[in-house]
């Protein structure tokens, strides 16, 4: 059987990001509703407490304003996602929070997203939140961005505003590593240029954002060059039926696999050649990302969790030492040069020290504070890392997976931070 990425419907994962009351969740809720992704229930449930508040409208905000009010409570994971589907590709919306003090999960949120929608309010304009929410957009590579300037009912529909705040977005966005870049005027509210092109801005000549989203081309953001499998479990039958199977489990980060190739195994050194590919489906003829497949080799290998399958020609770092960009999560201590953690990196569990702060970033002004000694709560940094094994790394803005990891407190086994591999050695 032969899958090829082709066959499935896309699925777009992407992240809203915005300052507080900019229209974040009326958007989410405006793309459910005119996409009609809603149960009867839901809509009936929002329409009955937006006239029990004296609304005169329907509250859209409301399908997410449930959990921010969780949230607020003191829930830990403080990222709502939404799920839609339309003919054409299926959606993962996470709905990140817009104050400072939540940066760390504005992170989360963004780290696994192919697009960030970044809403402005055309009264406000740029603010202090846009220009931290883009920083960290390009700091997490997070492919494509889209400046969506809503409420622009409040403001006439001017074009004059909005070609001013696309203008000065833009302008910063150069700064940065932000590599597609688009924007779009919208109101939220009355839905214009959510799902279809609206006639009150006639001056505007792009798509929807629904549009944009569904064509948005996200197949070449994905490394299929560099083959990177790092293996999660081997899987040894007990059954007498296939005493002869051994297999290594995991999901494909980068690369194409196929039955044949010669594959090299990290940190053994030691190469082979793909036996077979199989999934809860079947045997496939190919595996690709995001595709979590059991690979079969021709040869008996000594293969753990946390080993790494690749090409004998195009191999990850082996290293110990590593220089990353790091955003620090945790409340109760700050990170600290010398300080002793535990790494997670892709499948792969070490212990490292931190053996040198290089700066702390100021992520409003792009500022870097070479006189830091420590990395506060959603603070951001550059660190260099010791670790007592070696990882198999490449550069964070070449492969998400393998150049991204996490910190964790030994203690605690709480995470508090992650971090973004800029080299390694």
């Amino acid at each position: 059987m032969t899958v090829s990425p082709v066959d499935k419907v896309d699925m777009l994962r992407f992240a809203t990001a915005g300052s507080v009351d900019d229209g974040k969740s009326t958007l989410i809720g405006r793309l459910l509703y005119d996409t009609k992704s809603l149960f009867t229930d839901q809509l009936e449930a929002v329409e009955a407490v937006s006239a029990a508040r004296g609304d005169e409208y329907t509250n859209l905000a409301l399908l997410t304003d449930g959990l921010r009010a969780e949230r607020e409570q003191g829930i830990t994971i403080d990222v709502a996602y939404r799920y839609f589907a339309t003919p054409r590709r299926k959606f993962i919306i996470g709905d990140t929070p817009g104050h400072i003090q939540y940066t760390r999960n504005m992170v989360t949120g963004a780290s696994t997203a192919d697009l960030a929608i970044i809403l402005v309010d055309a009264r406000k304009g740029l603010v202090e939140q846009s220009r931290r929410h883009a920083f960290l957009c390009s700091l997490l590579r997070v492919p494509h961005l889209v400046l969506c300037v809503n409420k622009m009912d409040l403001v006439d529909y001017s074009q004059e505003v909005f070609d001013a705040i696309a203008d000065e977005f833009a302008s910063f966005a150069a700064k940065l590593d932000a590599p597609d870049l688009t924007a779009i005027p919208v109101s939220a509210l009355n839905g214009d240029n959510i799902v279809g092109r609206s006639d009150k801005m006639p001056w505007y000549e792009g798509p929807s954002l629904l549009h944009h989203l569904e064509h948005v081309h996200i197949a070449s953001d994905r490394n299929l060059v560099d083959v990177r499998f790092p293996v999660q479990y081997v899987i040894r039958p007990q059954s007498s039926a296939v005493l002869d199977y051994r297999g290594y489990a995991g999901q494909v980060a980068s690369g194409v696999l196929k039955p044949g190739d010669e594959v090299l195994v990290l940190p053994s050194g030691l190469t082979t050649r793909i036996a077979g590919i199989d999934t809860a489906d079947g045997p496939v003829d190919e595996a690709f990302p995001p595709m979590s497949v059991t690979v079969r080799l021709e040869d008996e290998i000594d293969i753990a969790r946390g080993d790494l399958i690749c090409r004998p020609h195009n191999a990850p770092a082996v290293a110990q030492d590593i220089e990353a960009m790091v955003c620090w999560m945790d409340e109760s201590a700050p990170l600290s040069v010398g300080g002793k953690y535990a790494i997670k990196h892709t499948t792969r569990s070490v212990r490292g020290i931190v053996k040198a702060l290089h700066y702390r970033l100021d992520i409003n002004t792009l500022h870097r504070d070479e006189a830091a000694s420590s990395l506060g709560l959603n603070e951001i940094g550059r660190i260099r890392l010791r670790t007592t094994q070696p990882l198999l790394v490449d550069e964070y803005r070449r492969n998400r997976t393998t150049g991204g990891f996490i910190i964790i407190d030994e203690v605690t086994n709480r995470t508090v931070g992650a971090g973004m591999i800029v080299a390694a050695s």
